[in-house]
C-alpha cells in the first residue's frame, strides 16, 4: 500500500480547525485518489479536480481553506489555481506539488501565494505537515549563501520554465544565443 493511503494513529491535529475544506487538484488519478482518501481519514473534507480549469471552477464555486496542486497539469500550471486561490481567500494555505522542482519555481510559488512547495513523490504525513504548518518567525540570513553563478544558473532556469521549456524563446528573452543557453541547461547546477 502507497504511504499516502496509509492510516494515521495519533490524534488528529485539525481540532482548532472550523473550515476543513481542501481541494486537490492532481491530473495522476491513482495518486489524486489515495491522496485524497488519506486526507479525509484525518478529518478533511476533499473536493478533487483533474485539471487546472476544474481546479479553477471548485475554487470560483466555494474556495477552500486548503489545497494542494500539482505544478504541471495536462491543461496549464497549477501556479493558476493557487494564484486564483489567493485572490479569493487570502487566507487559505495551498502548497505546491511537483516531480520538476527548481528554486526559481518554488520562489514563483511562494509568491502567487502557495505556503510550500513539495517535491513528488511525496506522502500524506508530509501535505498534512505542511498544509498545517504555522508560518516561522524571523529567518535568519543563510550561512553559506548561493554563488553569483547559482543565481545566474536559477535565473535562467526560471525563465526557461516560464517560457515553457522553449530553448528559442528563453535564449530570445534573455538575448543570449541558442546555443550558449543550450550548454549551461546541459550542465548541472553550479554549487
Amino acid at each position: 500500500m502507497d504511504a499516502a493511503a496509509e492510516t494515521i494513529e495519533a490524534p488528529l491535529p485539525l481540532d482548532n480547525i472550523a473550515d476543513r475544506s481542501v481541494l486537490i487538484v492532481e491530473d495522476d488519478k491513482s495518486f489524486l485518489q489515495r491522496l485524497a482518501k488519506a486526507l479525509e481519514q484525518r478529518g478533511f473534507e476533499v473536493t478533487t479536480a483533474e485539471s487546472v480549469s476544474d481546479g479553477l471552477m471548485q475554487v470560483e464555486k466555494s474556495a477552500p481553506a486548503f489545497a494542494v496542486v500539482d505544478m504541471r497539469l495536462g491543461d496549464g500550471n497549477g501556479l493558476d489555481v493557487i494564484s486564483a486561490l489567493n485572490k479569493q481567500r487570502p487566507d487559505a494555505r495551498g502548497i505546491i506539488l511537483t516531480g520538476y522542482g527548481n528554486i526559481a519555481t518554488a520562489v514563483t510559488a511562494v509568491k502567487l501565494g502557495a505556503v510550500d512547495y513539495l517535491a513528488k513523490p511525496v506522502d500524506a504525513d508530509d501535505v498534512l505537515a505542511a498544509l498545517l504548518a504555522h508560518e516561522s518567525p524571523k529567518i535568519e540570513p543563510p550561512e553559506n549563501p548561493m554563488s553569483a553563478d547559482r543565481v545566474r544558473w536559477e535565473h535562467i532556469q526560471r525563465i526557461y520554465e516560464l517560457c515553457g521549456r522553449n530553448v528559442s524563446e528563453t535564449a530570445r528573452r534573455l538575448n543570449m544565443h541558442r546555443r550558449t543557453l543550450q550548454r549551461i541547461l546541459a550542465k548541472r547546477a553550479p554549487r
